[in-house]
């Protein structure tokens, strides 16, 4: 009963999931997950998914004896990775599609490449050292977004298909590149204005200098705790995901922990939810999709 108003809400809207971490490796996960985009399709919400594929990726070049090479969290990409890249991304992504179909879902398997749906161009990273000169770092084929055609995702939506998306894209020329999962989640769910964004990863959300998980974050609030540095290292891109789709036209952004299975049924359909929304700013009466408040600190109850 207390999901049935966020149903009636949400129904007709787009969901982006960004699939990754964890519940991508247990099986009791993935069959949790898979589960949860089976029931928001058959509540009548619009889901497309996005995976990464990360530590699969590593392991893969770990036994072909190539070793993987990362600045600022984005894996240097040669010819010979771009291919592995593919190659894993192509075999997670048709098993996700076959588990969502032994769910009772029907799921079609879809690169940033097909339908011309991710535009890219190579990434430019500069580096500042100590002495704070900086220099130019070649990432090799690590994309930048540049435009997203949704139309694919669209015609999919209206068939009443689950969209499985592995995040490379490529250029006019046709150029494949490897882009950051979370980016290409984000720049989808604001290229369809959805509803929400959520980013599954393998901790419980965000957390204030206490330690406390936050359930409501607002943008003002989530730059302030990043230049405190209480959001730090991996967390940052995440948060910084969420404040670039929110200032595009997402309405809502969520950090859940994938390690917790139907985090996402929990997150959404729930009055206090399981991880943390990141929102453009706090209202001061929370409606339904939204958290109770505590309007003295800025941070929703938990």
């Amino acid at each position: 009963m207390e999901a049935l108003p966020y149903i009636r809400r949400f129904q007709g809207s787009t969901f982006v999931v960004k699939y990754g971490g964890h519940a991508m490796e247990a099986e009791d996960l993935k069959e949790s997950f898979a589960q949860d985009v089976v029931m928001l399709n058959l509540v009548g919400i619009k889901v497309v998914v996005v995976h990464g594929g990360g530590p699969q990726i590593s392991a893969l070049m770990e036994q072909m004896g190539v070793k993987a090479r990362f600045v600022r969290g984005l894996r240097v990409t040669d010819e010979k990775t771009m291919e592995v890249v593919e190659m894993v991304l192509q075999r997670i992504n048709k098993d996700l599609v076959a588990l969502i179909g032994r769910h009772g879902g029907a799921a079609v398997g879809l690169s940033g490449k097909d339908g011309a749906m991710i535009l890219a161009r190579k990434m430019r990273v500069q580096l500042q050292a100590k002495n704070g000169k900086t220099s130019a770092v070649d990432l090799g084929l690590v994309g930048k977004i540049v435009d997203v055609n949704p139309s694919v995702l669209n015609t999919l939506h209206r068939a009443n298909f689950i969209p499985v998306v592995a995040p490379v894209g490529c250029d006019m020329n046709g150029v494949t590149y490897n882009i950051n999962a979370d980016t290409a989640a984000g720049k989808l769910a604001a290229a369809l204005r959805a509803e929400k964004l959520i980013l599954m990863t393998d901790v419980e959300g965000i957390r204030d200098r206490n330690g406390k998980l936050i359930s409501t974050l607002s943008v003002e609030r989530a730059k302030k705790l990043i230049a405190q540095g209480v959001i730090s290292e991996g967390m940052i891109p995440k948060v910084e995901c969420c404040i670039e789709a929110l200032r595009e036209g997402v309405a809502k952004t969520h950090i859940i922990d994938g390690r917790l299975r139907h985090a996402a049924l929990l997150e959404i359909f729930t009055r206090s939810g399981v991880g943390t929304e990141v929102v453009a700013s706090i209202k001061r009466k929370a409606d339904f999709g939204g958290r109770p408040t505590n309007l003295t600190n800025g941070v929703g109850a938990s």
